[in-house]
């Protein structure tokens, strides 16, 4: 979804941050977004706070709330997903085959449950 608004908005970002590349992604405050991000999915505390206060001193509450929000949906959504072996449907197999790829996604164990784009039904 990134890659697509991101194109639609004329605007290119590296998508490689999200495995740890040291890049703002193109997205304004990336650094400090993916670094927060990776602290709440981390658990650790420590890093969350400080966090937390680096991102609030650029955004907004409302930016905030929205960062906040988007972190513990994708994690609920995702979660939810793998635990129950949902693979993706086919239109998003077709989609997401090149992001997947560069991304190196089929690493993690879940995706044994995303089908090859020929197989997808």
């Amino acid at each position: 979804m990134l890659r697509a608004s991101s194109e639609a908005n004329g605007v290119a970002v590296d998508l490689a941050a999200v495995n740890g590349a040291a890049s703002d992604a193109g997205v304004a405050h990336g650094t400090r977004l993916v670094a927060f991000t990776d602290a709440v999915m981390r658990g650790d505390e420590a890093a969350i706070s400080r966090e937390r206060a680096a991102l609030r001193a650029v955004l907004s509450p409302e930016q905030f709330v929205d960062v906040a929000a988007v972190i513990g949906a994708f994690n609920v959504v995702d979660r939810v997903a793998d635990a129950t072996g949902i693979p993706l449907d086919a239109i998003m197999v077709t989609m997401s085959t090149a992001v997947r790829r560069e991304l190196n996604l089929a690493r993690f164990a879940s995706a044994a449950n995303t089908p090859a784009a020929g197989d997808a039904a």
